[in-house]
């Protein structure tokens, strides 16, 4: 018996009601459209006009809510703003308002421990390409599980491959777009290739970054590089991982740490690499390209840095924003 295709046009209550229901691991949504906040998973949606659903023309930020305080948030909106700048989308809002419906929406969310997605989109009113054709911006905030994070001791170490998937050219290289398809891919072929990141490479073969992570070196001459910024997103904990990394420069544990060219020479020959961002802090590698790095164990400039990070994310650190009373 042939399968009845015709599919019924139905109204609102009928939509709603066959919306899934499946737990998405989401908490909250802002959504400046409608300028509230939902905790219904089911009801949480972006307008098909929007030009950041089906052109990517947006920009975005990823932070975590640790222990009810959200780290580094003054960094990720300087950042929000300047990627707004640069691809022309006026903010919808000041940043001060941005961060107070960030705090209540986590605080909606009721989780002590959460990421925070923060979507700032072209808007609403065409489905061409014409961004002049959109009503207005509009933002999104979206507060959702976070998972495997820990900073209670340095990661035992992760692997890293050599990406092929080419990496971002110009403007593209420095703002954090929703344009993420090439960022896609390489997690894609991270999980194809059973290790845990890939890295791209420049023309010049040298190290670019990572899906959604910085990556840098330290020398056996205790110097610590990573690439220049005008080749990479410039990540907020690889910023943090550099100015702490200054810091041990004055102490006499570091040689140097500056931004420069890394080819894969001198990857291979570090005494240590390091894998930067949101959720991965600052992480160890321990095997590159299938070759052990160093003596194939966590270094002690790794440590460092992750105790610095971590003395960042007590209670009373200023680098915090409370969320919860």
């Amino acid at each position: 018996m042939q399968k009845d295709t015709n599919k019924p046009v139905v109204g609102r209550n009928e939509w709603l009601k066959r919306l899934p229901k499946e737990d998405k691991g989401l908490y909250a949504m802002y959504s400046s459209v409608v300028d509230c906040i939902l905790t219904n998973t089911s009801y949480m949606m972006i307008p098909i006009d929007d030009h950041m659903v089906h052109r990517g023309d947006g920009v975005f930020e990823s932070f975590k809510c640790l222990d009810g305080s959200i780290y580094n948030l003054h960094d990720h909106l300087a950042r929000l703003e300047k990627s707004c700048r640069a691809v022309g989308i006026q903010l919808p809002a000041s940043l001060e308002e941005i961060a107070d419906i960030i705090v209540q929406t986590v605080r909606a969310g009721k989780q002590r421990d959460a990421l925070i997605r923060l979507l700032v989109s072209r808007g609403q009113g065409t489905m061409g390409i014409n961004p002049y054709a959109c009503f207005r911006p509009e933002f999104y905030v979206i507060v959702h599980e976070l998972k495997h994070t820990s900073i209670e001791q340095l990661p035992d170490g992760v692997s890293v491959a050599v990406s092929k998937i080419p990496i971002k050219p110009g403007i593209f290289a420095q703002v954090k777009t929703c344009n993420y398809l090439p960022n896609v891919l390489m997690k894609k072929e991270a999980v194809d290739l059973g290790v845990d990141f890939t890295v791209t490479l420049d023309e010049n073969r040298c190290l670019g970054e990572g899906a959604t992570e910085n990556i840098g070196i330290v020398t056996l001459g205790k110097e610590l590089f990573m690439p220049p910024p005008e080749r990479v997103l410039a990540g907020t904990t690889a910023k943090r991982a550099m100015e702490f990394a200054q810091e041990l420069v004055k102490e006499r544990v570091l040689t140097n740490a500056e931004y420069r060219p890394i080819n894969l020479g001198a990857v291979r020959s570090a005494s240590e690499v390091h894998i930067y961002g949101t959720t991965p802090n600052i992480t160890p590698v321990i095997e590159f390209d299938g070759k052990p790095v160093g003596n194939g164990k966590p270094g002690p400039i790794a440590q460092r840095l992750f105790d610095m990070l971590r003395q960042e994310m007590i209670p009373d650190s200023s680098r915090l924003t409370p969320v919860f009373e």
